[in-house]
Order: structure tokens, then C-alpha cells, then sequence
């Protein structure tokens, strides 16, 4: 059972980015409180510009919040000791391109004064681990992208840390490399280091994480564990063997205790999501990004304004009354270009007298 100890603690976290006058351009954050604890697996979740990355920085001693708290292993963040005892992964893989994935993991090892020998067995088995034994002595700046994520995992983990700070781990991995990584952050929880993952891809986020905080406009709109975040308490579900049709013709009357399983049924961490954001985005201003509304009238296809460029006469001048759209028969139209039609006896209805006789004058400078 893992030991209840808290490996990063937050209260009142607030972040407000001014401009060059002092005043406020963005509060990023606004008042987020949270915890990890020792050995446990922590989403940090929300739409862009939430406060996600802010937070990610806070903790990483990058940035001081503008008030509030946060410690880790019990120390201010931007201490040597806990820069010591922290891997990252950045959202975007930078590594000296230079360098071959051996050289780099023995160089970043060497900065956490690592001896050759332990750096050695280290980089080994971080490349074994993440399927890059064979490239060991190819340059990062030939690697794909998701081979550089791969490196970039075993970077955050050279120094053996207690927390790791996961930022879209799973970004540009096939689907192999997605399921190793959910396997190496369910190892490394069982080894009681702590992880926080955040990303995108919420199914991912189910797999792996027990806790779950989900941030909007900088406010923490929902925490906890994920088994009981994603239960519908509203609803129960029922489950016996398909094969038990006794049970099924007695379920209305009664509910035998065997081989039946009474719980409240799941839904699904993105639903959740968007319940929560769509809940908060009518309470909260947020400076990310908002809901889109649709395609733009220019993508849709064969649009009112395309159409109109595209047929429209090249003689016509802007000034020139607008000519009414009718609709003529194919058919007509063909009979007069072949001369066994006249104009005249072309019809054109729903239109005034003055309309008709325009069309008809444009008719015959196409024909």
C-alpha cells in the first residue's frame, strides 16, 4: 500500500502577467490549490490557455507565482535539491540535434554529476527500455519525431527521479510506443514516484492517471479521483452472466446475490471534460482559447459569395443594377445555341417587365 505523503503541495496558486505599464494583461491563475501524493499519478487537464502550462512552469521553479504557495519533497521549487530529485518531458522534444541518443544521455547524466560508470549503465538501460538500442549512435537530429519523444522520455528519467513532469508524453508515438509509455507510467507509480501528466489526449489520461484536476480559465473546476469523477451517481448498472436466463426473467422481482455486480455505471473522461468546460465557460473569462464556431463561409463548399465571384460577368461594371438569378431548362438553352428555338419563344416568368427584358438582352450576348 503506498505511504499517504504528499510529494508536491499547492494552495492559492496565483499567476497575473503584466505588461511593461504594470497593469493586468492575463490571470493565469486564480487561486488553484491541489496535491500529489507519493506514488500517484496526477492529471493536469484543460483547454489551451487554462492555466496548464503555468502551473507546469510553477512547479518546474521557471516562473514565481504573484501569491500563494508551493512546495516539493518539501522544498521551494527553485532550489538545487529539488532540480535534483525532478524529470521533465517538455510538450516539444529540444536536444542538441548534434549529439547521437548515447552521447546525450551521457552528457545529461554527467550534469547530475552521474559517474561514467553509473551514466554508462544508465543510458543503456534507458535505451532498451525505449526500443533506441539500435539508433544508440544515430544523431537526435535524424531522429522521427516520435523516436525523439522516446529519447526525450529517457532524458526525464537519467537522474531517477521522484516526480516527473510529463507534458503530452504520448505526442507523435504510434500506437506501440503509446501503450509502452502508459505501461512505463503505471511501472514507475508502482515504484512510488510520483507523475504528472498532462495532455490532450484523454483516453490516455483514463488509462493511467488516479486523480484528475481539470483547469479552466485558471480555476480549478473539477478534482479527484477519477474512479469517482467519472461515476454517474445517478444511475446504476446491473451485470450477471448473458447465459443466466433465470435471472433474467426474475431480475424484476428480485436481484440474487450471486454472480451479480451492482455499481454506478462510467462515463468517459472526455465527456466529463467538456461537461466541466462547457459549465465553467459561462461563469469564467478565460484569456485561452474558446469554443470555435463553425467553418469559415469561405472553406464551405460552392459558397453564395464563390459562386457569385466565379460566374459573374467580367464586363459587368460595380455600378451596374444587380440582374435577378433565374433558372432555365437545360434543354432550352441547348435548343437556342442549336437555332431550332428563338429567343422569343423562350419564357421567362416571375419577373417584371423592365427584369425580363434585361435577361433576355443577356441571354442573346451568351448565346
Amino acid at each position: 500500500m503506498k505511504e499517504e505523503f504528499n510529494i508536491v503541495e499547492a494552495a492559492g496558486l496565483q499567476k497575473v502577467f503584466k505588461d511593461f505599464w504594470g497593469r493586468t494583461k492575463v490571470e493565469a491563475l486564480r487561486g488553484a490549490t491541489f496535491h500529489v501524493k507519493k506514488g500517484e499519478v496526477f492529471g493536469l487537464l484543460g483547454p489551451n490557455g487554462s492555466g496548464k502550462s503555468t502551473t507546469i512552469k510553477i512547479l518546474l521553479g521557471l516562473l514565481k507565482p504573484t501569491s500563494g504557495r508551493v512546495s516539493i519533497l518539501g522544498h521551494r521549487p527553485d532550489e538545487m535539491f529539488v532540480k535534483e530529485h525532478v524529470g521533465y518531458l517538455p510538450e516539444e522534444t529540444s536536444l542538441y540535434p548534434q549529439l547521437t541518443a548515447e552521447e546525450t544521455l551521457m552528457y545529461l547524466g554527467s550534469l547530475f554529476s552521474l559517474g561514467k560508470k553509473e551514466c554508462k549503465y544508465r543510458t543503456d538501460q534507458l535505451l532498451e527500455m525505449t526500443g533506441l538500442t539500435h539508433a544508440r549512435n544515430r544523431l537526435i537530429g535524424e531522429f522521427s519525431k516520435g523516436m525523439a519523444r522516446r529519447i526525450g522520455i529517457a532524458q526525464a528519467l537519467i537522474n531517477d527521479p521522484q516526480l516527473l513532469v510529463l507534458d503530452e508524453p504520448t505526442s507523435g508515438l504510434d500506437p506501440i510506443g503509446c501503450r509502452e509509455v502508459k505501461d512505463l507510467i503505471q511501472f514507475l507509480s508502482s515504484q512510488d514516484k510520483s507523475i504528472i501528466m498532462s495532455s490532450h489526449l484523454l483516453s490516455d489520461v483514463q488509462d493511467v492517471c488516479d486523480y484528475a484536476m481539470i483547469l479552466y480559465g485558471g480555476k480549478v473546476c473539477a478534482e479527484g479521483k477519477m474512479s469517482e469523477l467519472l461515476k454517474v451517481s445517478e444511475l446504476t448498472t446491473v451485470t450477471f452472466p448473458s447465459e443466466n436466463e433465470a435471472v433474467l426473467k426474475s431480475l424484476n422481482a428480485s436481484i440474487p446475490k450471486a454472480d451479480i455486480k451492482v455499481s454506478n455505471p462510467m462515463q468517459s473522461l472526455e465527456e466529463l471534460f467538456l461537461q466541466v468546460v462547457r459549465g465553467a465557460s459561462s461563469e469564467i473569462e478565460s484569456a485561452g482559447a474558446h469554443s470555435g464556431t463553425g467553418s469559415a463561409d469561405y472553406l464551405k463548399k460552392q459558397s453564395d459569395a464563390l459562386s457569385q465571384y466565379l460566374h459573374k460577368d467580367d464586363e459587368l461594371e460595380k455600378d451596374e443594377p444587380e440582374i435577378p438569378v433565374v433558372q432555365i431548362e437545360t434543354s432550352m438553352l441547348n435548343a437556342l445555341v442549336d437555332g431550332s428555338e428563338t429567343e422569343e419563344s423562350v419564357k421567362i416568368v416571375d419577373v417584371d417587365d423592365d427584369s425580363r427584358d434585361e435577361i433576355n438582352d443577356k441571354l442573346k450576348s451568351l448565346l
